[in-house]
């Protein structure tokens, strides 16, 4: 796809942070969050905001609960075509982390009017349709505003059997630790807006941001598939964290074992860390410990906030072949197994 015209500003330079790395910090985000009054939960509700899960769930009858989130942030990219992809596979792979599958999409958008182009605005809501077709989902709806930075995203509704929730509390000791996509992107993308970045490793990160989560519904129906969510903003660290205190345990990543973007060491070596990573571990380095010999690099790699990134499954053993295999037949060449979950006196991650 064409980016946006010549007389027009580069998308990425429109937004102060670009697509996940736009999150607030989960420290600053739980500080805000400390003084809300306790909500009205009702019994209908199995999954809210006790375990920092990737959706809301509600209990529609014995056979189906509706599954709900909604993403949206700036763009990542200068591709309009290709912000609108990033954006909708980012929103849906919420749908598909708690087992689901996605129904439904609503719009959200937030465009400068006055400074982009109709046909480049065209384009963004083009690309995230695209993204829902191929989930084979409609966009029914939305809402769209005039705003400084251009924003777009989704809010997405899904289905799953109320016994089939995926959450981050039901990690097992013993329980083995899938990674569905390599990390990087964030690094990525910090190049990009840098005019650092190669045409090649520009299609490696779109290609990873727009690969849709579909194996997440299809690994809800094994049964030794205990816990799933998405690294997206936090970072694989932080969404580890998000699953060990979910599940009072402790999680070991073999960091040798973890996927990662070609350039990507290269890229921070040169200086091409995101304002996000080290927001992120501001928030919660005091959860990962580290084995003797990491160094700054690894520590903003696996801060790094990820877009649209993969899918983190907590298994038994006996079915990690049967999973990977769930990941080879969507197209995850680089789904690997990168630990494990242990007992721990206090939850938190290992890195060795």
């Amino acid at each position: 796809m064409a980016e946006s015209t010549s007389t027009e500003p580069r998308l990425s330079s429109l937004s102060h942070g670009g697509g996940c790395g736009c999150k607030i910090a989960p420290g600053l985000l739980a500080e805000m969050l400390r003084e809300m009054p306790a909500p009205f939960i009702p019994p209908e509700l199995l999954v809210g905001n006790e375990t920092a899960d990737d959706a809301a769930v509600y209990r529609l009858n014995d056979e189906q609960a509706l599954v709900a989130t909604t993403d949206f942030f700036m763009p990542i990219v200068d591709d309009p075509y290709d912000f609108g992809r990033i954006a909708a596979t980012n929103a849906i792979s919420d749908i598909y982390a708690m087992g689901a599958k996605p129904i439904m999409a609503l719009a959200l958008v937030g465009m400068p009017i006055s400074v982009l182009s109709p046909q480049t605005i065209g384009q963004i809501l083009a690309g995230g349709q695209s993204v829902c077709r191929d989930a084979g989902i409609p966009i029914a709806g939305g809402h769209s505003i005039d705003s400084v930075e251009p924003i777009y995203g989704l809010v997405a509704l899904g289905l799953v059997h109320p016994d089939r929730i995926k959450t981050n509390k039901a990690a097992r000791v013993g329980d083995v630790l899938v990674l569905g996509k390599p990390i990087g992107v964030g690094v990525y993308s910090a190049a990009l807006k840098k005019d650092a970045l190669s045409p090649e490793a520009y299609r490696a990160m779109v290609d990873a941001a727009t690969q849709l989560n579909k194996p997440g519904a299809d690994l809800a129906l094994l049964d030794g598939v205990h816990a799933l969510t998405d690294v997206t903003g936090f970072g694989l660290a932080g969404h580890a964290l998000e699953l060990a205190r979910g599940s009072g345990h402790g999680v070991c990543i073999d960091w040798a074992r973890v996927p990662v973007l070609p350039q990507a060491l290269g890229l921070l070596q040169q200086g091409m860390v995101t304002g996000a990573s080290k927001r992120n571990w501001a928030s919660y380095g005091e959860g990962v410990h580290w084995a003797a010999g990491f160094g700054q690099a690894q520590q903003d790699l696996i801060t790094d906030p990820q877009t649209s990134g993969g899918l983190l499954v907590s298994c038994a053993p006996e079915v990690l072949d049967a999973v990977l295999a769930v990941f080879a037949q969507y197209g995850f060449a680089q789904a690997a197994c990168i630990g494990e979950v242990v007992e721990a006196s206090t939850p938190g991650v290992w890195v060795r």
